[in-house]
């Protein structure tokens, strides 16, 4: 009888272990796919960033260099 209480305990922290495990990669996977469409994102806005900073300069620069 106590063969079969422990036996079964040991099945039921092996149970817990396996959901916690499932719950961790679920999480994991989550978070992932909500980080990488932002991350797109962010890459796109800094990319747009760059060319008006460009442009920017550029008339900056065309309008002290038509001063000289």
């Amino acid at each position: 009888m106590a063969e079969e209480t422990k036996n079964s305990g040991q099945r039921q922290g092996d149970i817990v272990k396996g959901d916690l495990s499932t719950i961790l990669v679920s999480v994991g996977n989550l978070i992932d796919s909500t980080i990488e469409p932002v991350s797109k994102i962010v890459v796109q806005a800094l990319d747009s960033l760059v060319v008006v900073a460009k442009q920017i300069l550029e008339g900056v620069n065309s309008t002290l260099g038509s001063k000289k």
